[in-house]
């Protein structure tokens, strides 16, 4: 009787024992694997829109590096001798050429982020006094 009362105390002990063992490895578990901190990215606010560009700063910030010094042909700032055969075709032409590219000239010269208008605006800059 004493060896069977024996047995039982050590299978229940057991059995409390292994219970008590998986619940505290589930916590251990998922104490390790908690998240340590959060990831709070903060910064400004994306600003507005600025609208369109002046031609001004449309050459000078992706026209200026051709059309400064005339590269592959590029006509020159303000330079009739340049413009006089281009502005012949046709001032939309112009603006096609310069918005889709023509020759050496790529789509939108190096301002592919610049609309329409500013493109246009850059090419009256250029023209000015022309």
């Amino acid at each position: 009787m004493k060896l069977k009362t024996l047995l039982a105390m050590g299978a229940a002990f057991f059995a409390v024992f292994a219970v008590n063992a998986q619940q505290m490895s589930n916590d251990a578990i998922k104490d390790r694997i908690k998240p340590v901190g959060a990831v709070h990215i903060a910064g400004a606010a994306a600003a507005a829109p600025a609208g369109a560009l002046s031609g001004e700063d449309v050459y000078n910030k992706a026209c200026v590096a051709c059309h400064g010094a005339g590269v592959l042909g590029a006509p020159r700032l303000q330079n009739a001798a340049d413009w006089k055969p281009r502005l012949e075709q046709g001032f939309d032409t112009v603006l096609s050429h310069a918005i889709n590219g023509f020759n050496a000239m790529p789509p939108r010269g190096t301002c592919g982020a610049c609309s329409d208008d500013d493109i246009k605006a850059a090419i009256e800059y250029m023209i000015e006094g022309v």
